[in-house]
């Protein structure tokens, strides 16, 4: 078995996913596109469970995109209605599994009553432990730096802050993933070969597995094959390998 080949103590903490191809899987079944978001749930709850079987403590998913509200008005509408209903449909599976559920990006273009299910999910499973699974909505990584950046400069504008003190740990702790360490793997389903506006700060060191599997086909076996080839990376962050092996 694949998973039986994974050594333990070399997992990534953070695996961050762009959750890619649900449009393309349903018109291969002469489908609407919301027929493969509908079933882009499924892989969801597969892959958060052999996360946290395995241990690995977060997992970001890719689930709309800033750029994802110039999508059809009805597609945009099904999305939220499907945000919704599958909320409140894995709620008892993620206090079940005491996984804690967190999110990011611009949570106020949401439809109230999405925002309203998605905060109350949230706030559900804030005392779980086991496995953070963080939902990117609405999340643009340029929106997020722009965010940060505007922030760093009203403090400096008010005098509580000197530009000397603007260090790289000072940003981060102004992004909307200042309580997630960054990921050392990021996943593409779908055969797409780019990060999409996708974390753009905290990618910058991390791994990436592209893999033609539609997101609707993506199964744990696929998980495990995309850790597989992680763990037979030697990551050096800007190091030769003769240091990394001293």
């Amino acid at each position: 078995m694949i998973k039986e080949q994974i050594d333990l103590n070399k997992l990534p903490r953070h695996v961050a996913i762009i959750m890619d191809g649900n449009g393309r899987w349903a018109k291969k079944q002469g489908k609407l596109r919301v027929f493969g978001h509908q079933n882009g749930v499924l892989p969801v709850r597969e892959v958060t469970e052999a996360a946290a079987e395995l241990g690995i403590e977060f997992i970001t998913l890719y689930a709309f995109s800033t750029e994802n509200w110039n999508r059809p008005k009805s597609e945009v509408q099904a999305l939220m209605s499907l945000l919704i209903s599958t909320i409140n449909k894995e709620v008892k599976v993620l206090q079940k599994n005491n996984i804690r559920l967190q999110t990011i990006g611009d949570l106020n273009a949401l439809p109230a009553k999405s925002r309203d299910e998605l905060l109350r999910a949230v706030e559900a499973t804030s005392g779980n432990t086991r496995l953070t699974l963080v939902l990117a909505l609405s999340y643009g990584s340029r929106f997020e730096i722009i965010e940060a950046t505007k922030k760093i400069a009203l403090a400096v504008t008010n005098n509580l802050l000197k530009p000397s003190e603007i260090t790289e740990e000072f940003f981060e702790s102004n992004l909307m993933t200042h309580n997630t360490p960054h990921p050392e793997l990021m996943i593409r389903t779908s055969g797409e070969m780019r990060i999409s506006n996708f974390l753009l700060w905290q990618l910058a060191y991390a791994e990436l597995y592209f893999t033609p599997v539609l997101w609707p086909d993506f199964k744990k076996d696929d998980f495990y094959k995309a850790l597989l080839d992680y763990q037979n990376r030697e990551r050096r962050f800007g190091k030769t390998s003769e240091q990394i092996e001293s």
